[in-house]
């Protein structure tokens, strides 16, 4: 677990205001779980709410700090990364502002630098967003 939210910071290529993870709750070569709470100085909170735009963002930020993690460990810098595509995406609610996201990722395919993973957002033990995105390691 990395709660370190300037570490974590360190290991994905957006910088502020638009870094949508605080920390890093789990992770493995295939899976990854992130932390994120809604503020109410964030970009895409509208109204009190964190709009869909916002969910997105941090469900990709989510796959680029698997990614970030992943050349940590291998003492290599992180790389910008690109949503390739993003399919069956599915919000049931927008998170209120104080409210903490719980994101897990799940990596389905893996190839060339172009990863598809299943991603579900969670607040305590309610699925809030779900669906799938395919993501492209720049060259």
């Amino acid at each position: 677990m990395i709660a370190n939210k300037e570490h974590v910071k360190n290991l994905i290529p957006q910088k502020q205001p638009f870094v949508m993870v605080d920390e890093l709750l789990n992770y493995t070569e295939e899976s990854l779980k992130s932390r994120f709470t809604i503020v109410a100085e964030n970009l895409f909170v509208q109204n009190n709410y964190f709009v869909e735009s916002g969910i997105i963002e941090h469900m990709a930020q989510s796959v680029a700090l698997h990614t970030g993690y992943q050349f940590f460990l291998m003492n290599k810098q992180a790389p910008t990364g690109y949503i390739g595509s993003i399919k069956n995406i599915e919000i049931s609610r927008f998170p209120k502002i104080g409210e903490v996201l719980e994101t897990s990722i799940a990596i389905i395919q893996e190839f060339m630098g172009i990863t598809l993973v299943e991603i579900e957002v969670k607040i305590k033990d309610e699925l809030i967003a779900k669906g799938q995105m395919k993501t492209v390691l720049a060259k």
